[in-house]
């Protein structure tokens, strides 16, 4: 795990701080305001920029001995620092106009670089100010320390440093209200340490921390053609950040996966359009001998041919349905990994790496590990394209609020097809239209703190969800302000009633002033990017980089332009995608690409559950969760016992439930199985339980 912390304003007199730093860290700069780099971070992803009064600023590579003048030590109020840690695209030259710029006290410009990444600006010896990402895969975090503020780009080792226990409740709002800001709140797994909003700005100012949005003002919807332009765009570059790293040479440079449809298949063929660089860390082709041209009788002449271009790694899953998505392309070498199901590694619960936080990718990591090690140094992937592009269902009722419910004709009318197929004509001709369109209406009147009510309502009662026996009633269900987690009926009734309680003081507050589709789609997206961050810690191979382009702040802001009727139209991801590569110059895609059905996506689970049944019994046993009077044990047991049984089909809706519960059970035993502090050398850690409520 790779991770940035510092700290500011400390007030504390104790001479033994002085000792504190993070095990193995390199120290960017010092000073009251130190910040430090820790873990296997490549020279090009961390770069600093110094400006100080009558002098431009000055840009060097953060682990390059820099020049011993320009230490903190002759730091001034008025001298600016800044770092980026990540895979950022701006040049030197703009990060130094950048860091200029951020003197007047504009910071929203630090974000619109392409690539995936973090900033810590730092002005004079008394602030610093550090900004998020708006998907929250780069997420900042900070909790009081020494009568100042400890901050990280990782929850784990501040709870190390201030020996904080586990947050039971905030694990029972995690998977009883997972996308439920009001519940959730900015609280993270460890008491006392916080979590900065994607799109926000952690500022410190005499060891005092703030935090101020940076959120661009709403964009006005463009015409599909000029969004799609921008879409491009910014696609393009955010996959040319990446293509243009150079890693280390014990590895393919580049690796594409092609497990996740279209939007993986996208992302490669842009890559294997973009020319590889040459230098250190390239694994340059040999060069061939050249042709002899015959130009004169007896002539040695050659003519030069140019080198054959490198090769990507183009990995996918046996069981998933890439490798068909992905079109003829020259430079994608195709590998197929043999399937492994999810659940596969949990014979001994202790093998797996400890991730930062907890979250479903914990019980597929064997799973995409064996395609991840086959990858290349720089591995691009399609995480995010659903949630960043797709249009979510309760996008129906802000067309309603918006006076433009002709435009709910195509998607409705394409469901009412799909269930005419499967259900009979009565159910798709008439029942699904009438109940989709009466849905979306609701929602569009139904006032926030009535949706708060009702939530704590459903917690209250405890309800199973039952699974939509059609796509109109499916989604009907979901256009609501909130939903229960999917293992919500699987908790204790305390934590229940507990969260019961704080929604309905949450309700007489006030009500957010986004539409509810915006609402639910920008709290779908932080979820996905929490989730995805699980899955690069849990299964990032040494010297390893895992990219989603898709989640990158430009790429976000790109599809915010796109109209909701667009997105909502059937088929809408795959054509919005083909138009990017038809952009990028690929136009020989099929007509039917990305449209033609694929397999069950839930099979794996299922047969990964049965697989793993007698190890999962055991994890339930006698749970961490139960002890910590979190979980309904008995009930949790039925549902394994259900989802496993061969003569079942456990619905979708169970999958979810069992991988947020015992991912949540897994990380839980191996934090206990850790040595407490052990992120930090000269602070003694305290002792405490795994955990405590």
């Amino acid at each position: 795990m790779r991770w940035l912390t510092g700290w500011s304003g400390l007030t504390a007199a104790d001479p033994t701080l002085a000792a504190v730093r993070p095990i193995a860290g390199t120290l960017l700069w010092g000073g009251p305001n130190p910040l430090w780099a820790v873990g296997d971070w490549r020279p090009d992803e961390l770069r600093l920029a110094v400006l100080r009064p009558g002098g431009p600023a000055t840009v060097r590579g953060g682990l390059d001995p820099g020049d011993p003048a320009d230490g903190a030590e002759h730091d001034t109020p008025a001298t600016l620092r800044l770092a980026v840690a990540g895979r950022c695209g701006a040049t030197d030259r703009e990060l130094a106009d950048g860091l200029a710029a951020a003197r007047g006290g504009a910071l929203r410009h630090l974000t619109h670089w392409p690539g995936s990444y973090t900033v810590v600006l730092r002005a004079g010896t008394r602030s610093t100010v550090l900004l998020t990402d708006l998907s929250g895969a780069q997420p900042v975090f900070h909790t009081p320390f020494a009568g100042g503020t400890a901050y990280a780009t990782a929850a784990l080792p501040l709870a190390d440093l201030v020996g904080a226990p586990v947050d039971a409740a905030h694990l029972a709002a995690r998977l009883a209200t997972p996308e439920t800001p009001e519940t959730l709140g900015d609280r993270t797994p460890y008491r006392g340490v916080r979590r900065v909003p994607p799109g926000h700005a952690l500022g410190i100012r005499g060891g005092r921390a703030d935090r101020t949005s940076y959120l661009d003002d709403p964009a006005e919807e463009r015409a599909e053609a000029p969004a799609v332009r921008e879409l491009t765009r910014a696609l393009l570059e955010a996959v040319r950040c990446r293509v243009r790293a150079t890693g280390p040479a014990d590895r393919p440079r580049l690796g594409v996966d092609l497990s996740y449809g279209t939007a993986s298949a996208t992302v490669a063929l842009l890559a294997a359009a973009v020319p590889l660089p040459s230098g250190p860390g390239a694994d340059a082709a040999p060069e061939r001998p050249a042709a002899r041209t015959g130009a004169v009788k007896g002539s040695w002449a050659r003519r030069a041919e140019p080198p054959e271009p490198e090769t990507l790694p183009a990995v996918t899953l046996g069981d998933a349905e890439g490798l068909a998505l992905a079109v003829h392309a020259p430079r994608l070498r195709h590998l197929v990994v043999p399937p492994v199901a999810p659940y596969a590694d949990l014979a001994d619960p202790l093998a797996g790496p400890l991730t930062d936080e907890p979250g479903p990718a914990l019980v597929d990591a064997a799973r995409y590990a064996a395609a991840h090690r086959l990858g290349g140094a720089d591995h691009l992937t399609g995480h995010g394209a659903r949630q960043v592009l797709d249009g979510h269902p309760a996008r129906l009722a802000d067309l309603v609020r918006s006076g433009r419910s002709l435009d709910l004709l195509a998607p409705i009318a394409a469901l009412a097809g799909a269930d005419r197929a499967a259900a009979g004509a009565l159910t798709g001709t008439l029942h699904t239209p009438v109940t989709v369109l009466r849905a979306a209406r609701r929602l569009a009147r139904t006032r926030y703190a009535d949706a708060l009510d009702d939530l704590a309502l459903q917690l209250t009662l405890r309800q199973e969800p039952v699974p939509g026996r059609t796509m109109g009633r499916a989604l009907a269900a979901d256009l609501t302000w909130h939903r229960p987690g999917p293992a919500a009926h699987l908790l204790a009734d305390e934590p229940l009633a507990a969260l019961a309680q704080h929604l309905r003081t949450a309700a007489r507050d006030s009500a957010p002033t986004e539409p509810p589709g915006a609402r639910r789609a920008r709290l779908a997206l932080h979820r996905h990017a929490a989730h995805y961050r699980t899955l690069v810690q849990a299964t990032e191979q040494h010297g390893q980089r895992l990219h989603a382009p898709f989640l990158d702040n430009q790429v976000v802001r790109a599809a915010r332009l796109l109209p909701d009727d667009l997105r909502l139209q059937p088929g809408a991801r795959p054509a919005l995608l083909a138009a990017v590569l038809a952009g990028a110059g690929r136009t020989d895609l099929p007509a039917d690409w990305g449209r033609a059905p694929g397999p069950d996506p839930h099979d794996p689970a299922r047969r990964g559950l049965r697989a793993a049944a007698p190890a999962l019994a055991d994890l339930l046993d006698r749970p961490l969760l139960g002890e910590a009077g979190l979980l309904d044990t008995p009930a949790a047991r039925k549902a394994l016992a259900a989802a496993t049984d061969p003569a079942q089909t456990a619905p979708p809706g169970t999958l979810a439930a069992l991988a947020d519960l015992l991912a949540v059970e897994l990380w839980l035993r191996r934090l206990a199985a850790r040595r407490p502090g052990s992120s930090w050398t000269g602070l003694p850690a305290p002792p405490r339980t795994a955990l405590e409520t």
